[in-house]
């Protein structure tokens, strides 16, 4: 199977690195689609409908929002080598999940502050641009102070290092997909924040690890413009449900919510702009949902179902 993946992305979005390094680790050719870092994100919101997260990724007129999700698709794209070996596959998963919430909220409050920001932004504009696009999308969260940050990031440092001080990889001689979420946020600090990196110093087998990391690469790259990422998915038709990129097909209904039933789809907490459209899929793993955009076409776009909050939309 080797299906055009495009990856939506910009250079500096941690969680981009994490896709990125997953193309790279399974050996992958993919189409790299920059997008902004801000709103507004026109060409984003044509494919996805309202979810303006970075990064996802597009298979035709297939988007897969959420690298959680991202990554069970590479991983049916490419099965070997695995995200998921066997034994692993119930505290990879929890570990990526932590690493995706509590260590990248810890390490973004710790690298970003005044001291990193000439190195993140070309002008104090941008900075302020940004900083306000951050700030409305975590509307509805609750941060932890920089001092608090600071305190808890050092102590989660030191229980990755514990695990890399007995492997090469934080369970064994590969990685598996908590190598890639944990990952992520403590290259930003090494990588995006040099004036904050001194803080990995303390844990020599931690940064070690990450060279490794570092070396899978990104695999094979080629430029491809938002337009004709929208194009792409204009000229396609999208995979029926139950025969695309994700395995699970069963329907499982938590909700008292009918297939065909309109309906938004919400992360719960980081960037909550609710994406609309016709149920097609509601399974143990993930949602999908069919849309019409003027100039993309029909899409069917698809969350994971952790993390995500499912509404019917009432008629008016």
């Amino acid at each position: 199977m080797d299906p055009a993946l495009l990856l939506h992305h910009y250079p500096t979005s941690p969680f981009s690195e994490k896709a990125r390094l997953i193309l790279g680790y399974k050996q992958l050719a993919w189409s790299s689609v920059h997008v902004p870092a801000v709103m507004p994100k026109p060409d984003v919101v044509a494919l996805t409908g309202g979810y303006r997260r970075t990064p996802f990724l597009q298979v035709g007129a297939d988007i897969y929002c959420d690298t959680a999700l991202i990554a069970d698709v590479l991983e049916h794209v490419q099965p070997e080598p695995t995200l998921y070996p066997a034994h692993l596959k119930g505290v990879s998963r929890v570990v990526a999940q932590w690493a995706d919430s509590t260590l990248f909220w810890a390490s973004m409050t710790y690298s970003i502050n005044p001291k990193t920001a000439p190195t993140l932004f070309p002008d104090e504009a941008t900075a302020q641009a940004f900083l306000a696009d951050r700030k409305a999308m975590r509307a509805n969260m609750t941060q932890l102070r920089p001092q608090d940050a600071t305190s808890a990031y050092r102590s989660y440092l030191r229980r990755v290092a514990h695990m890399a001080d007995e492997h090469d990889f934080l369970f064994g001689a590969e990685p598996c997909i908590a190598d890639f979420a944990v990952y992520h946020p403590l290259w930003f600090t090494q990588i995006r924040t040099p004036a904050a990196a001194g803080i990995l110093q303390a844990t020599p087998s931690l940064v070690e690890w990450m060279e490794r990391m570092a070396a899978i690469g990104h695999g094979t790259a080629a430029p491809l413009t938002s337009a004709d990422a929208i194009e792409v998915a204009a000229r396609a038709e999208p995979m029926p449900p139950g025969g695309n990129l994700l395995v699970d097909s069963a329907f499982q209904d938590d909700h008292g919510i009918a297939l065909g039933s309109q309906i938004s789809i919400t992360p719960e907490s980081f960037g909550t702009e609710s994406t609309q459209g016709e149920l097609i899929a509601a399974t143990r793993t993930h949602y999908s949902l069919r849309r019409t955009d003027p100039r993309a076409g029909t899409v069917h776009v698809h969350f994971p179902r952790i993390g995500y909050v499912l509404r019917k939309v009432e008629a008016a």
